[in-house]
Formats: structure tokens, C-alpha cells, sequence
């Protein structure tokens, strides 16, 4: 049992060292209580839903001709915002990129960081399935 808890103190605090959640994280669990007890993973859940709800959208609106720069920096600025609510550091940082490049008028280099997003969004999503599961 204590070789548990220790990969799993290990497994959280390898987020922290690669950065891939910041001190957001921390306050979310902080949240968490025995009324409550699995209200992280229901957030981190509902979290990952709208973001891949959100990255259809914007990939939809990065398709159309002319694009709507105003809607698209909006649905990336939501993103943006719930990313950094439950401290994922690396899809934060991932978005403004892309929101960077959708300034910039760079399409191409858009959909590039929008897979770069997507991948950040995938990779987040598989280490805290592992994370909880264990």
C-alpha cells in the first residue's frame, strides 16, 4: 500500500516538474471534500468534453473562407480560460500559441498549433486516466 501512495505522490508531482499543471491544480483538490470526494476528476472530466467540443468548432472556423479572426480568438480565449481554471499548463500555453499565430494572420502556422493543441489536450487527458485509475 505505501509503494501506491508513493507512485502516486511520484505520478502527481511529475505534472509540477514537466509543468504540465501549475498551482491551479492544487486549488481545484483543495476543493475536494467527503461530501465531494471525486469532484477534481468530475471537473477534469467536464473539462476535457467542452475542449473537444471547442477544438471542433474552432477547427471548423478555421476552414471557412474568410475567416471570422473575432469568433475564432473568442472560442481560443474560452479555451484558454477553462485550461488555466484547472491549472493545464501546457493547453494554456499551447492556445496562445495558436491564438498568436490567428493574430498574426498565419493560417497555417494556426492549424499547426491547433494540433500541437489537440495533442497537449490528448496527452493531458491520458495521464489523468492513469492518474486516477491508479
Amino acid at each position: 500500500m505505501a509503494d501506491l501512495k508513493e507512485q502516486i505522490v511520484a505520478m502527481k508531482q511529475s505534472f509540477f516538474d514537466e509543468e504540465i499543471l501549475d498551482n491551479y491544480f492544487i486549488q481545484l483538490e483543495q476543493l475536494e471534500n467527503e461530501e465531494n470526494p471525486n469532484f477534481v476528476e468530475e471537473v477534469v472530466n467536464v473539462f476535457f468534453s467542452d475542449s473537444f467540443n471547442h477544438l471542433a468548432i474552432i477547427e471548423e472556423e478555421m476552414n471557412k473562407s474568410p475567416v471570422d479572426y473575432l469568433k475564432l480568438d473568442r472560442y481560443l480565449h474560452q479555451l484558454k480560460g477553462s485550461s488555466a481554471s484547472i491549472g493545464a499548463n501546457k493547453i494554456k500555453i499551447a492556445v496562445n500559441r495558436t491564438r498568436e499565430d490567428c493574430k498574426e494572420g498565419d493560417m497555417e502556422g494556426a492549424r499547426a498549433s491547433l494540433q500541437e493543441l489537440r495533442m497537449e489536450i490528448n496527452s493531458l487527458k491520458a495521464k489523468l486516466e492513469t492518474y486516477y485509475e491508479v
